[in-house]
């Protein structure tokens, strides 16, 4: 038997068990890890009633990051901010939380649950959701399941660019043509038919459009670099760390450190964020994941038309007459 086939079967027999053992790690660990970290939540009202609800969340030492607030309106304005997630207001009559199930219905569960835990027994916690998910979507199922399809969409496109042989600015233009379709499609299908995102619908499209070309781009950057098998990098860098880094499902600040800042440096989880910004909180907090895309989709361009400038050169290096290639000669 041929060596060459005999290295392709032991290469599967080996690749095969490796990357269904990172495929697991990348996404079982973070799912069976989450819990609060650094959390983000406010507290509001006057001492010392403030006070003891600080001490409460003080208690997990690590799990959060409080955010003093003079009053429910400071802290209702934080949460549509985006700097909180939820806060416990003090009052006359006892506790009460507000919670925003649109930036992530498992931390909205997971406030309620803390907060009702540590009242008084028969005490009752009145809870306001400041910005509610939608009813399309309470739990946030759909929104969190749409990061992978962007992200297979963004890898396809890139691959195809590469495979079909497009180079320099033909490949930088259908891959910004492609994502930009891919962004009015998704919108037509989240927006309009299921209603899972409510906000402006040509926001959201340049958003899931961003997302798409800030994958797309670095894929066809790195095959331009790499050759193919930068597509297989590019694959393992946006669909296994990315999508199961990103957070959407649940939160950022829920995942194992430092697995949770890591997502949102890669564009699924900086897509995910600026989607929920941009179709639940009028763009709040949208800036710092809005130049992360926009970053890669730069990055990437440009190294695909670098990349279509070098091949295209070597080629009519190759292809000129062997006379035109040969030193001149002096006497």
């Amino acid at each position: 038997m041929p060596a060459a086939p005999n290295r392709r079967a032991v290469a599967v027999i080996l690749l095969v068990p490796l990357i269904v053992t990172l495929s697991l790690w990348a996404f079982s660990w973070p799912a069976a890890r989450i819990a609060p970290r650094d959390l983000p939540v406010g507290v509001a009202g006057s001492a010392p009633a403030a006070d003891q609800l600080q001490k409460a969340f003080e208690q997990r030492e690590g799990a959060f990051e409080i955010h003093r607030y003079a009053d429910a309106e400071a802290a209702r304005a934080a949460i549509e901010d985006r700097v909180v997630y939820g806060a416990v207001v003090a009052t006359g009559k006892g506790p009460q939380l507000l919670t925003a199930s649109a930036a992530s219905p498992v931390v909205a569960q997971l406030l309620t649950e803390a907060v009702k835990g540590a009242a008084p027994a028969g005490a009752a916690v009145p809870v306001t959701d400041v910005v509610a998910a939608p009813k399309a979507d309470p739990r946030g199922a759909a929104l969190g399941a749409s990061i992978l399809p962007l992200a297979l969409a963004g890898v396809a496109a890139g691959a195809m660019v590469t495979l079909l042989g497009l180079r320099g600015s033909r490949a930088a233009l259908t891959l910004v043509g492609a994502a930009g379709l891919v962004g009015m499609a998704a919108t037509a299908i989240a927006h309009s038919w299921l209603g899972v995102v409510t906000g402006d619908r040509w926001t959201e499209a340049g958003v899931i459009g961003l997302t798409v070309l800030a994958i797309a781009s670095a894929v066809a950057g790195l095959a331009a670099l790499l050759g193919t098998k930068g597509i297989g990098l590019g694959a393992l860098l946006m669909v296994l760390l990315g999508n199961s880094f990103s957070g959407v499902t649940s939160a950022p600040e829920l995942l194992p450190e430092p697995v949770g800042a890591v997502g949102q440096w890669l564009p699924p989880g900086a897509g995910g964020s600026l989607l929920r910004s941009a179709a639940f909180f009028d763009g709040a907090a949208a800036s710092g994941a809005a130049l992360i895309l926009a970053a890669w989709a730069v990055v990437g361009l440009i190294a695909v038309l670098m990349g279509g400038r070098g091949k295209a050169g070597a080629e009519d290096a190759a292809a000129a007459p062997d006379h035109a290639r040969e030193p001149a000669l002096t006497g």
